[in-house]
């Protein structure tokens, strides 16, 4: 069973008027991150594969609406884990009848390819073309 892990998330986040990205960090029960035009801060908790969280929003760029058509917000979500994946639905307490959901992906880092250390290359003028006689 695996549960909610301390990390940095990319979110994908929708409501019926709206989408947007976002990255968090949850480490300890606190969550914090931002989008283009917001701040989260807030706590979560698991239990199991389960997790609850409360997010705090604010605007920190004036730009476009945000996904609930106002700021700063209490966004109340609960949601399963699993593998790198979490997905949540909620409401925010501002706007309670519109429903929010968000995919939340855990980042990872790329150990696919080992890291290659370079050698130096010692500058050898004579190595370079000449230029053409006249």
């Amino acid at each position: 069973m695996r549960m909610l892990r301390d990390g940095t998330y990319a979110s994908w986040f929708k409501t019926p008027i709206g989408e947007g990205t976002g990255v968090l960090h949850c480490e300890a029960g606190r969550i914090s991150g931002r989008d283009s035009i917001m701040t989260y801060d807030g706590t979560y908790e698991t239990d199991g594969e389960q997790f609850t969280a409360v997010l705090r929003t604010k605007r920190h760029t004036p730009g476009h609406a945000t996904v609930f058509g106002i700021d700063d917000l209490t966004l109340r979500v609960t949601g399963r884990f699993k593998g790198t994946l979490a997905t949540c639905t909620g409401f925010a307490d501002e706007v309670p009848g519109m429903p929010f959901e968000a995919t939340l992906i855990l980042s990872q880092p790329d150990d696919s390819e080992p890291r290659r250390e370079w050698a130096p290359i010692k500058f050898d003028p004579d190595r370079l073309p000449k230029p053409p006689s006249r």
